[in-house]
């Protein structure tokens, strides 16, 4: 036999109300991955472009909390299933729109299909791509644009759960091309005691990918709204005080 009308009712509404007890209760969480120069750990501390912007966010909004970085594919996990998550540098993408709560832009992104200088790759277009061996990364952007234009995770695309993991995969020619974020391949470049301009190859720039609202922070849908109002707000702020085009030109 079911329930009547009212109890139902009144059992949905404690149940949100329960919920959203719960999220406000919850203490924030920030996550993020080892993407340098945006996001890295130097010396047991997590620095970088990106980083830098979310800790003025955090300062102007009074709060504290601890970043961990970790591999995409568990911060993403994480930022989609649990409550109050803050998870960055992430890229706005329509396919992940409705996945999240965005706060705003944190940086910008350009990103390439590359490869080496001494084996180079020509490409026209993305179609010229298929055939060949693509270093990604489990479920970042690239790895995720790639996949929705038809390529295949384990036979064109070979992921990796680091970016530097793909670096050397092209550099010991296990891989024939690599997509990558420009300031993170020529970050990792530089990092192996090289010469991007002398080792690397620009094979096809991705426009669909690049701008210079690319990169964000967002929190999970079940973040309550003030919590992310505050830290527009907070965004708002420093990109009207200065201190987050100072942090660009430190870092660009």
């Amino acid at each position: 036999m079911g329930l009547p009308l009212n109890r139902l009712l009144m059992w949905g509404v404690l149940m949100f109300l329960a919920a959203s007890t719960y999220a406000a209760e919850t203490p924030l969480r920030i996550v993020t991955e080892e993407l340098p120069p945006y996001n890295m750990t130097q010396n047991g501390r997590v620095t970088g472009m990106s980083t830098e912007v979310v800790q003025a966010v955090l300062k102007e909004v009074g709060m504290d909390a601890p970043i961990q970085p970790m591999p995409w594919a568990r911060a993403y996990d994480l930022a989609l299933n649990e409550s109050n998550v803050l998870i960055y540098s992430i890229v706005r993408t329509p396919a992940r729109e409705s996945l999240f709560q965005w706060v705003g832009t944190i940086g910008p992104t350009q990103w390439y299909i590359y490869s080496l200088a001494d084996r180079p790759v020509k490409l026209d277009s993305l179609a010229d791509a298929h055939g060949h061996q693509i270093a990604t990364v489990n479920q970042d952007v690239g790895e995720q644009y790639l996949v929705s234009k038809g390529f295949r995770i384990g036979e064109e695309l070979q992921s990796s759960t680091k970016y530097e993991h793909n670096y050397r995969k092209l550099k010991v020619d296990h891989v024939e091309l690599w997509i990558s974020n420009e300031l993170n391949a020529l970050y990792l470049t530089r990092q192996n005691g090289e010469d991007p301009d002398k080792v690397l190859i620009r094979s096809l720039a991705l426009p669909e990918l690049s701008s210079a609202d690319g990169l964000n922070m967002a929190f999970s849908r079940k973040t309550p709204a003030e919590t992310v109002e505050k830290f527009r707000a907070g965004l708002e702020t420093i990109r009207r005080n200065g201190v987050y085009d100072a942090i660009l030109r430190k870092w660009l």
